[in-house]
């Protein structure tokens, strides 16, 4: 398939599809993100997923290993029990010769004297348009912006995406990726015309075959609806949303009833979510999905998703152009 659908996001970071791979944690690793580049898209290794930023360096080169395409690495920047050491993080992505990082969680300003100076493209996460200009403004090359349906951090403007990605690709002069809601290419052609250059997509990407997941969380989600997930942490403001599970709802009820941090600590720790992916037992602690988890029926490769969304896109942009026959084209010139 030829690269039809090129826009200012494929053009800016030099891939072939204007389809990205979400950074999730104990997901992005080498294997699928090399797996999405490989296909045409940006695939994406999360930089925390690894132990050690000495990790991360081998993980990096084993992806080199596996393509020769553009990936990119996701620093995402919490507030946790225990603070990774992020400059070293950091540190190590320049270092690896890594020449596109997402960043995400927090003010992106910090990185980017030492990204631009290694003429690292750096797109930034964010879940609303105000701070999205304010990227723009710091200097990043794109934004990747998720609307309320996204899993993970959705922000607490409570905005989805058939409002948040028009409102925000009025008034941006760069790049912009939609996120939340996405799973196929309906999606992606949506996307495109509301506004924006590309889709990024987490959940989708969870359910493939490179995804190193075990399979029982894999057939969760494609057995699961649009209503199976949680918002937990909103009296906190700091909204996630995750997986709804025994755990997720205790969450939920404990913090409704005036509980604090302290009180749900112990269960939303991260290494019981991490064995939710590794033992495949859904219960064992909290984990991030999306709402799209209801769009979601199989589990292919990931470069057959990439070029299937793409196929799906074009032939839907054709279908909605036929519609009108030649009055598209004639009003557009009037």
């Amino acid at each position: 398939m030829s690269s039809v659908l090129r826009t200012k996001f494929t053009d800016a970071f030099g891939i072939e599809y204007p389809v990205v791979q979400g950074g999730m944690q104990w997901v992005g690793r080498a294997e699928l993100a090399a797996a999405v580049s490989e296909a045409g898209g940006l695939g994406m290794i999360t930089a925390l997923t690894q132990p050690t930023p000495a990790d991360l360096v081998k993980e990096i080169d084993r992806a080199r290993r596996l393509t020769d395409k553009p990936f990119g690495v996701n620093l995402t920047m919490l507030p946790s029990i225990t603070p990774p050491p992020y400059d070293e993080y950091r540190r190590a992505i320049v270092d690896a010769g890594v020449t596109i990082v997402e960043t995400a969680g927090s003010n992106p300003e910090p990185h980017m004297s030492l990204f631009k100076e290694h003429g690292i493209k750096v797109l930034h996460k964010c879940t609303s348009v105000r701070h999205a200009l304010k990227a723009e403004r710091v200097g990043v090359d794109g934004v990747s912006i998720d609307g309320f349906e996204c899993a993970g951090h959705p922000g607490e403007d409570d905005v989805p995406g058939l409002i948040l990605i028009p409102a925000a690709a009025r008034q941006l002069s760069i790049p912009m990726i939609a996120s939340g809601g996405f799973a196929d290419g309906r999606g992606l052609a949506a996307a495109l015309v509301l506004g924006a250059d590309g889709i990024n997509m987490g959940t989708r990407f969870m359910c493939t075959e490179e995804s190193p997941i075990h399979p029982t969380i894999k057939d969760t989600i494609v057995a699961s609806d649009e209503r199976d997930t949680e918002l937990i942490f909103r009296p906190l403001r700091n909204t996630a949303r995750v997986a709804s599970n025994t755990v997720s709802r205790e969450v939920v009820d404990i913090l409704d009833k005036g509980g604090q941090f302290p009180d749900v600590k112990d269960l939303v720790a991260g290494a019981r979510g991490r064995r939710v992916y590794e033992l495949g037992d859904s219960e064992a602690g909290i984990w991030t999905v999306g709402m799209v988890q209801g769009l979601i029926d199989d589990i292919p490769t990931a470069g057959d998703l990439v070029r299937r969304i793409v196929r799906e896109a074009m032939t839907e942009l054709v279908r909605v152009r036929a519609l009108f026959g030649g009055e598209v084209l004639e009003s557009a010139s009037a």
